[in-house]
């Protein structure tokens, strides 16, 4: 189906993509545009119930609000770390909403396609899970059109509800900070700033049951 040079393109961007917090206020293509939200419009959803929306924040007001939900719950999370740790949780660039000319902010709606949909009848979590599905694909597709997207995490829902105006049962699941940046990172922010370091993958594989190594 792939031959060699397609299938390394495709390993390469999955190494590539970083999370990224700084950009540039340059605008984005509506074409390009387009695209990274067609990649994550055609993401896999079980049952197939495709429950993201997306709302594009380009204005500077609203972008301003959002960033504040942000550093609010930022601050109070700074309460669970102490000593050297808990400053250099403050110092991390935690998010580039007013920066960044986009920020996206992807829904779940978990009411799409009414009381029993296939898969979310077991498991209703599988309505995130697509979600998140759909998130990845507009991250590895912004990489590609040579965008930075950052995936902003500290908020409370409920205020980001109030600011965008989103009904009580639609889940707002991420702010997604899109646009250019001179800062592409090689590695990880977090592994750079020595937060965290990947794990060893052959330490994360069990054979047929919890625990057991091949």
């Amino acid at each position: 189906m792939f031959n060699e040079q397609e299938k390394k393109a495709l390993y390469d961007v999955i190494y590539k993509r970083r999370d990224v917090r700084t950009f540039l206020s340059k605008s984005i293509p509506s074409d390009v545009l387009q695209r990274v939200l067609e990649a994550g419009h055609h993401a896999p959803s079980v049952g197939f119930m495709q429950p993201w929306n997306f709302i594009l924040v380009k204005d500077g007001n609203l972008k301003k609000k959002l960033a504040w939900a942000a550093e609010k719950e930022r601050k109070a999370l700074s309460i669970h770390y102490e000593g050297e740790k808990a400053n250099q949780f403050l110092e991390l660039k935690v998010e580039g909403i007013k920066e960044a000319p986009v920020t996206i902010c992807v829904t779940c709606d978990p009411t799409r396609g009414g009381s029993h949909v296939l898969g979310r009848n077991s498991i209703p979590e599988t309505d995130i899970l697509s979600t998140a599905c759909a998130i990845q694909n507009m991250w590895l597709a912004s990489c590609v059109e040579g965008l930075a997207l950052g995936w902003v995490s500290f908020y409370k829902k409920n205020d980001v509800r109030d600011i965008l105006s989103i009904p009580p049962h639609v889940d707002p699941v991420a702010l997604l900070s899109i646009g250019y940046t001179e800062d592409y990172p090689s590695s990880p922010i977090l592994e750079e700033a020595k937060w965290e370091k990947r794990r060893e993958l052959e330490g994360l594989i069990f054979e047929d049951t919890w625990g057991n190594k091949k």
